[in-house]
């Protein structure tokens, strides 16, 4: 099991920039796999992906992932690698997404919370943030997450998940826009938190701040490649910030 949120979030030093990024928000849009749980943990990701894979050379297709990209974004990087193929490979990606959509549902009951996340959420909208949930997970997978940790009501119905157009996958914008014109917010006035590469492309593209959160080096070395400035190891940080006011 992760670690409940015992430490202190007493809001730090911050020589990362944190406070700069969540100074001025109003709303805060919140990846799913990463931010607020791991849903397939240990190896199980890696599995998942590497069942995919299989489900291809059956086929006699090959989809050229990175180490790091399986290992650190599994089963939706192999998803999202298909969709852009086109082509015969292409022509499987809806076959791919309903059975990584099953794969997801299932896991949804068992995935792991990431420490802090149910208290920042519950004293995001406490202190009068509005939430969304801008992700490549299957809508209905984070539904059920979200029910049996009793976060429902905090999000609902801002929970933009992955849509039948799989073109729409980040790095494309799609899901942070629909989230920003459902809860009217202009891009300036909202944060971002994710953990791939994909999701700050995706934030860049709209226009909104981005907050990395990776777990590890690898995730933390991924987003800084890619661009991003300022990247936490943790939650709880943000959960300082947010309880103390900080970002006003």
């Amino acid at each position: 099991m992760t670690p409940d949120a015992t430490h202190s979030t007493q809001a730090a030093p911050d020589p990362d920039g944190l406070r700069d990024v969540i100074t001025g928000a109003r709303c805060l849009l919140l990846g799913f796999d990463g931010p607020l749980c791991r849903l397939f943990p240990g190896q199980r990701a890696r599995r998942v992906a590497d069942g995919l894979i299989d489900r291809l050379k059956e086929r006699g297709h090959q989809v050229p992932l990175t180490e790091d990209e399986r290992t650190a974004d599994g089963p939706q990087a192999l998803l999202r690698a298909v969709a852009l193929a086109g082509g015969p490979a292409g022509d499987l990606a809806e076959a791919l997404e309903r059975e990584l959509a099953r794969e997801e549902l299932g896991a949804a009951a068992t995935a792991w919370p990431t420490p802090y996340a149910d208290p920042l959420i519950r004293t995001s909208v406490a202190v009068g943030l509005r939430l969304a949930l801008t992700t490549d997970t299957s809508p209905q997978a984070v539904e059920r997450y979200l029910a049996g940790r009793g976060l429902a009501g905090c999000f609902t119905p801002h929970v933009y998940g992955r849509t039948t157009d799989l073109s729409r996958l980040k790095p494309d914008p799609h899901c942070v826009d629909r989230a920003l014109a459902a809860l009217g917010a202009a891009p300036a006035t909202a944060v971002m938190i994710g953990e791939a590469p994909a999701d700050l492309l995706a934030a860049r593209a709209a226009g909104v701040r981005f907050l990395g959160c990776a777990r590890d080096d690898l995730r933390a070395r991924r987003l800084r490649r890619a661009g991003a400035e300022v990247v936490v190891r943790g939650l709880g940080p943000v959960l300082g910030l947010v309880r103390s006011g900080a970002r006003t």
